[in-house]
């Protein structure tokens, strides 16, 4: 049931700059920093740090075996002491974004300490 919930819409310009930060061809780690536009209920491309983040982060991937990839991971950072509404919202409209985008690494942190290296490849293990 808590799949279907949508909260907030995605913003039309930013699934066009996410459809094309896809298809990139630098080779570079980059990332798309989000947040929720809580007046419009609308995820939007982040101008400023906010609590609640949403990241699409391409991660330039060095497999044991020399092969090299580059998933498209998305980081939904959500610290504790952030307001019930604001993590509800987020909460909500995480699914919708990851639909939209077509995003299949999805993780969640809660201490944005914890978002290392190490971390990210332990994490993208599970997909090898």
């Amino acid at each position: 049931m808590c799949e279907s919930l949508v909260v907030c819409d995605v913003d039309e310009d930013l699934v066009k700059k996410l459809r094309e930060f896809r298809f990139r061809k630098e080779t570079n780690n980059a990332a798309i920093v989000m947040k929720i536009d809580m007046e419009r209920q609308m995820v939007i491309l982040e101008e400023e740090h906010e609590a609640n983040t949403f990241v699409v982060y391409s991660y330039k991937y060095q497999h044991d075996d020399g092969r090299v990839s580059y998933p498209l991971c998305f980081i939904f950072i959500s610290p504790f002491g952030c307001k019930p509404e604001q993590q509800m919202m987020y909460a909500g409209s995480k699914n919708k974004l990851v639909q939209t985008v077509e995003l299949t690494k999805v993780f969640e942190i809660r201490n944005t300490e914890d978002l290392t290296e190490e971390w990210l490849r332990e994490k993208l293990g599970f997909f090898r």
